[in-house]
């Protein structure tokens, strides 16, 4: 079927039924006035009380029961932490849609009282398909950025270099407002201030409608909304305090920023503004040790220094929504950024020396001069729109086009000491990468049946990657840059994606379900060109996969529920672990990738319990995951004292685990927040001709508590630890972070002013490090601990202008931000 012929076919499905009998309505919070998405409304027979229906409301909380015969009935409707509500005396006739209109659900009152006492939202909710979490409640994140929000998650580890983890894997897809993107979680979120986040939810098994990237699956970033006319205005400041401890870094680090959000909503328009800044600075150190095998001669190369990173970001959103009546939704978005990381590692090697059989042949100390400069500026267009028919059935377009320039350079010297004017080597290496992505998504939702929803869609994505990389090194005799040709390409990388989707989803009694498959095509051109003129190597790889996808949900009663699910999904591989051409990290490291890295592909099964007594509640789930072609970073030995890192395929890997989030009020000043992920992790494969086998148990903790003082104070403690984690070649060690906030509100909430203590140490928790070791017997071992500044002091103010709620919907890289 080609894509004009699917989109008839889309078109035809979507044509009104008028001879359709049944009921529909909009579920809303009495209390706050936004609609409840995943609650259950059921139609009883009146004269026996026989269940005859049952569906699950939509995100915009409308519901649809069709295929109902003429009669009596009356409507049930549901939802955790709500009083049921019950519609009596609902007479059908014969080809009648009846409206029901708005049905107001009121919170339970045992539980409302809790909430008006503590001032606090339950942090989370579990949904038939996803674990939705409250952003308010994590104090420690305010005036910082989305992945400050993410750390507090049973789920979520976060390591000293910022990796985001899921369950043990990096591997996981950014969706903001449900707007799927294909970025690098670290650099998306860390330029969303978290004071526009309302929710998270946590995707871990999606299902077929998605698309399937990510191995751990999806997480998307809700921003605070409104429901009601009006203007919302919010401006974030944040300072940090100067530095505890310097680290014999060269200059002071600097940490500041300001955030502004206006959102406007009249009638049938939607208009909304951000604009944003952030200057923020991570002093440190690095200390490492390396030592090189080569026939009876080992080399050593110890080395302490500097490890910073001056980091800025500055961002503008713009979006414009048009509602010209409830079946027509338009909306059109922009965003554009500039960010540059400087990372300056100048080290010193004060103990080079190469041995044999104990014995040294030479000894030599020199320092290191290294700083990296990393870029990108983004600019990105959107347009959306989506038509609702009489019978509910929905069809919805999506277009997103996006330009990126990434790129900067790398200086490397490598200097004498402690006469640092002697110049052993300059090098100096520097890249453009201009990026250009664009994707077209149609679905289809049809009206709702007696068997479930059914839905369709289909997407088109292309990526166009080029990138101009030269590597030049300092004649000392001539004094000019030389071209080396054998660190220096020319990569332009293609790759084009179809895929269209087909699932079923419904409730039945006490049961929900949904089903489903993706199809997608993929073909991938990637043209590598050496400097030199001698290499010039097409690689081609295409495929047509298969991703089912399926989820069962059972509950017991309003307060237990059990639930299954399986899926399968793909990590696509990105242009910088593709490219063979090595780059100088720093003295010690080449980095390079692997122009035939194969995708990795991933089976996930799931299986949990949900149960919510009062005002507490207790999730469970335990899962397995095994990942083919799993990519890892691995070393060989480039010479006696540089490694070098290459990016490959290394085999299979699987984890099992158990995840365990609690949520407890004790009283109705203090509540604690835990969860909690242990798991087996095994890698089984092979490297350059040489079995790999690891494994080990790994566990990680985030927990806060929290305390009402009353007076508007507010009070939070949070710990995230992570334990030692093996890698395909070694080892990284445990990570501790300790946070601490104190929050006063005035002006009826309006004013709020936080102090944060980031990273509590006071010399005694060795927080916020991480040591980093990978070894090969025979041929190398090197062990680095990264060491990053501790007791870092902040302070926040926000203000907002009137009490509505932020209705904000911007669009995020979906292509540039993965290469950055």
């Amino acid at each position: 079927m080609n894509k004009l012929s699917f989109l008839i076919f889309l078109i035809l499905l979507s044509k009104p039924s008028f001879s359709q009998t049944g009921v529909k309505g909009r579920l809303i919070d009495q209390s706050e006035n936004n609609p409840l998405e995943y609650a259950s409304v059921a139609i009883h027979q009146s004269k026996d009380s026989t269940l005859v229906a049952g569906v699950v409301s939509d995100q915009d909380g409308t519901f649809t029961i069709n295929n109902l015969k003429p009669g009596n009935y009356y409507l049930q409707a549901q939802f955790l932490g709500y009083d049921t509500k019950v519609i009596p005396e609902i007479t059908l006739l014969k080809n009648q849609i009846q409206d029901l209109g708005n049905i107001f659900l009121s919170p339970d009152q045992q539980l409302l009282a809790e909430v008006e006492v503590s001032g606090r939202k339950f942090t989370t909710m579990n949904q038939v398909d996803r674990q939705v979490y409250n952003s308010d409640n994590f104090l420690t994140s305010q005036g910082g950025t989305a992945s400050d929000v993410l750390r507090n998650l049973p789920s979520v580890s976060i390591n000293a270099q910022g990796e985001i983890s899921v369950r043990g894997t990096t591997g996981f897809v950014v969706m903001i407002n449900g707007k799927p993107t294909q970025s690098s979680p670290e650099t998306l979120l860390s330029q969303l201030p978290a004071n526009a986040v309302e929710k998270i939810e946590l995707v871990t098994s999606p299902s077929a409608k998605y698309d399937p990237e990510g191995k751990a699956g999806i997480i998307n970033i809700i921003t605070k909304k409104g429901l009601t006319d009006g203007t919302f205005v919010q401006v974030n400041t944040k300072i940090g305090a100067p530095s505890i401890e310097p680290y014999d870094n060269k200059d002071k680090p600097q940490r500041y920023g300001a955030d502004f959000t206006i959102n406007h909503k009249k009638g049938k328009w939607d208009l909304s503004l951000g604009g944003s800044f952030q200057r923020n600075d991570i002093n440190g150190r690095r200390e490492g040790n390396v030592y090189t095998i080569s026939g009876d001669t080992t080399t050593y190369f110890p080395s302490d220094g500097e490890r910073s990173t001056d980091a800025k970001t500055y961002a503008g959103r713009f979006t414009l929504g048009f509602t010209p009546n409830e079946s027509n939704d338009f909306s059109i978005g922009f965003y554009a950024g500039k960010k540059t990381a400087d990372r300056t590692a100048d080290i010193l090697y004060y103990d080079n020396h190469a041995e044999v059989n104990g014995e040294r042949l030479y000894t030599l100390q020199y320092y290191n001069e290294n700083l990296r400069i990393r870029r990108g500026d983004f600019v990105l267009g959107s347009l959306d729109y989506k038509h609702t028919f009489q019978n509910k059935s929905q069809i919805s377009g999506s277009f997103l086009y996006e330009y990126t320039m990434l790129g900067g350079p790398t200086i490397n010297r490598n200097l004498g000491y402690p006469d640092t004017s002697i110049i052993y080597q300059d090098e100096y290496n520097t890249n453009d990468n201009p990026l250009h992505g664009t994707r077209l998504q149609i679905d289809y939702k049809a009206a709702p049946k007696d068997f479930g929803t059914l839905e369709f869609g289909y997407q088109y994505r292309y990526l166009n990657h080029t990138g101009d990389f030269v590597y030049e090194r300092k004649n000392n005799e001539t004094g000019e840059f030389e071209l080396v040709p054998e660190f220096s390409s020319t990569v332009d990388l293609n790759r084009i994606l179809h895929s269209a989707y087909g699932q079923l989803s419904g409730t039945k009694g006490k049961w929900s379900y949904a089903a489903g498959a993706r199809v997608e095509i993929m073909d991938r051109t990637l043209d590598l060109t050496d400097k030199a003129g001698t290499v010039d190597t097409t690689y081609l790889y295409d495929f047509v996969k298969l991703y089912p996808s399926a989820s069962l949900q059972y509950s017991i009663n309003e307060e237990l529920q059990l639930k299954t699910s399986y899926s399968k999904r793909v990590e696509r591989t990105t242009t910088f672990k593709m490219n063979p051409f090595p780059e100088r990290e720093h003295s010690e490291t080449l980095e390079q990738g692997d122009p035939t890295l194969l995708p990795e592909f991933i089976d996930l099964v799931e299986v949990g319990i949900v149960k919510n007594f009062g005002s507490n509640s207790l999730t469970a789930t335990s899962y397995f995951r095994n990942v083919q072609n799993l990519v890892n970073r691995v070393n060989t030995v480039y010479n006696d004292s540089i490694l070098n890192r290459i990016y490959t395929n290394v085999g299979t890997g699987k984890s099992i685990g158990l995840e365990v989030g609690l949520e407890l009020n004790p009283t109705n000043w203090w509540q604690i927040f835990a969860g909690a992920n242990v798991y087996h992790y095994s890698i089984q494969g092979e490297f350059d001709n040489q079995p790999i086998d690891s494994e080990s148990w790994i566990y990680s903790i985030n927990a806060n508590t929290s305390f009402n003082f009353g007076r508007n104070w507010e009070a939070q403690l949070a710990v995230n630890y992570l334990s030692p984690t093996n890698t395909a070649q070694g080892e990284d060690s445990r990570f501790l972070s300790p946070n601490l906030n104190i929050k006063k509100t005035f002006l009826d909430g309006r004013l709020s002013a936080t102090m944060q203590w980031q990273n509590i140490d006071m010399g005694l928790l060795s927080s916020n490090e991480q040591r980093i070791s990978t070894w090969r017997e025979g041929e190398f071992y090197t062990t680095t601990n990264y060491v990053y500044e501790v007791d870092v002091i902040q302070f926040n103010i926000s203000y907002t202008f009137n009490k509505l709620k932020n209705n904000s919907k911007f669009i995020k890289s979906e292509f540039g931000e993965k290469e950055f």
